[in-house]
């Protein structure tokens, strides 16, 4: 009994700590990390601010697991993609064309992850993540490597090349002056337009054969 009835409050505790993260996710979603505090998360998840600081710390850690959680759905979503039949030119381009649409669809989300300026524990984050895309990426190369679609001498490094540029491409058209000139109707830059720069570029640096038209 008294087994079950630790378990049960484990399973409480558990589901309040996601319905926590969702909340704070959901914040940084609309407003960025810096909006993000302990005391409004509180009102949002309709709880007390004391509960918050039962499973979470401080602000830092609450940020860098609401890092960790958004960008596992990325990652994982991106995988899929890399990890799909075909040959490895076209796995890219479509995967490419997924995380860029994804990143327009949640505009400040996704500057929030790439480039928002943030506390030390989300900084930590984006490195290890960093490494995780640059992982996955690498694998994709060797499989294009083998099959024909890609020339390349050094694939870790090129792996961490190509998750640099991607990221750092991105940070523009992603940026808040960016949204708010599409706001305000002023020119700006497509998902297409933008997709289709990234793509020739990485494929052009792979020595793709065949490249976007």
């Amino acid at each position: 009994m008294a087994y079950r009835t630790t378990a049960t409050r484990i399973e409480r505790d558990q589901v309040l700590r996601e319905h926590i993260l969702d909340c704070a996710l959901q914040q940084v979603a609309e407003h960025g990390f810096t909006a993000l505090t302990m005391s409004g998360l509180a009102n949002a998840a309709g709880v007390a601010t004391g509960s918050l600081y039962r499973h979470f710390p401080g602000k830092g850690a609450l940020a860098a697991d609401v890092f960790v959680k958004a960008t596992r759905i990325e990652l994982n979503t991106l995988k899929e993609q890399f990890l799909a039949p075909g040959k490895a030119s076209d796995r890219l381009r479509n995967g490419l064309t997924q995380f860029a649409a994804r990143a327009w669809h949640s505009r400040q989300l996704a500057y929030a992850l790439i480039a928002e300026p943030a506390e030390e524990e989300v900084e930590t984050q984006r490195l290890f993540y960093r490494q995780a895309y640059a992982t996955i990426y690498g694998e994709l190369l060797a499989d294009g490597v083998a099959d024909g679609s890609f020339v390349v001498e050094n694939i870790p490094l090129t792996s961490a090349c190509l998750v640099g540029a991607i990221a750092e491409s991105l940070v523009g058209p992603l940026s808040p002056q960016a949204r708010a000139n599409r706001e305000s109707g002023l020119p700006s830059e497509s998902l297409e337009a933008v997709t289709r720069t990234i793509t020739r570029f990485c494929l052009r640096a792979l020595g793709a054969k065949e490249l976007t038209q």
